[in-house]
């Protein structure tokens, strides 16, 4: 059995690349092999040129990695553990403190002088963030950097990231977070059972393969049923619409936010108000889910 099966991927430089699969799709292989932990049985790759099966000295000085688990020395402040790694990447201790310094700062666990092990877990996978690109890696993976994080700290986290892609960090991102997905990448791949199934921008495999946006809307009137049908004619991207009791109609439809601003145009040139509106916009969950046959963390 092959975890990883003639791969082909291609992420440019400077954006961020989000890598969905559920669990045993080959996630973890590809990004072993990325970072020369595992050697490839057969092909290669390329970072900034470098091959991962024979310039893998290269490699490690291009690439930051920010894992899944928590890694880091438990009876260590926060600072000291950045300060270590920074060193050992050869960074002079007095701009070592600098740079662990402005890190900690922006991810809000500046000052905590207790051990590292005493920290909260969301403060823990913060420190391992600052660890991971103190030595500002041109490549950066990140494995769940919002895994089991509050809202504010997930906002901050986020915030971080946009920060680094707006300084033209490469990032490869893998995520359960299908919100974090859609808000954060560039272009997006599905990996399942060792294969790339699918790939494009999020509002690409949205309308490729995500099914239809549905709103649902109820009229005072019944009358007024029919005559939104007949404002939908015009609408090609409406697929279907159905009706549910004598005032309630359900419009499926592709493209987003657009067209449903174009929907409610419509409705607004014959209708002057309804009782009630749903609106569900498809989204990534529904992409994977029609294209692997089960949800993500299944």
């Amino acid at each position: 059995m092959k975890a990883v099966n003639n791969l082909t991927l291609n992420v440019e430089e400077g954006e961020l690349f989000g890598l969905l699969g559920p669990n045993g799709a080959g996630k973890t292989t590809l990004i072993r092999m990325l970072t020369t932990t595992l050697t490839p049985s057969s092909g290669d790759a390329k970072l900034n040129n470098f091959s991962i099966k024979t310039q893998k000295n290269e490699i490690v000085k291009l690439i930051g990695v920010c894992p899944q688990d928590n890694i880091f020395y438990n009876e260590l402040t926060a600072e000291e553990n950045v300060i270590f790694v920074a060193q050992m990447h050869g960074i002079p201790l007095k701009e070592s403190q600098q740079r662990t310094n402005a890190l900690l700062q922006k991810l809000g666990i500046a000052g905590k002088k207790r051990w590292a092990k005493k920290f909260s877990g969301g403060m823990k996978k913060r420190l391992n963030l600052a660890m991971s690109i103190i030595h500002e890696p041109k490549i950066l993976i990140l494995d769940e950097p919002t895994a089991g994080l509050d809202p504010q700290a997930r906002r901050i986290v986020w915030d971080f990231i946009r920060e680094l892609k707006g300084k033209g960090n490469t990032i490869i991102l893998l995520t359960h977070d299908m919100l974090e997905a859609d808000a954060l990448s560039d272009h997006i791949a599905i990996i399942d059972n060792g294969e790339i199934i699918a790939t494009g921008k999020p509002a690409e495999l949205k309308d490729e393969h995500g099914g239809e946006n549905v709103l649902e809307i109820i009229f005072f009137k019944k009358e007024d049923v029919s005559i939104m049908k007949n404002q939908l004619d015009g609408l090609s991207f409406v697929q279907n619409w159905r009706d549910f009791g004598e005032k309630t109609l359900l419009i499926l439809f592709k493209g987003g936010m657009k067209n449903y601003l174009k929907i409610l145009q419509k409705m607004s040139e014959k209708i002057i108000e309804v009782e009630n509106m749903k609106f569900r916009q498809n989204s990534l969950e529904d992409v994977f889910l029609n294209l692997t046959g089960r949800r993500l963390r299944d």
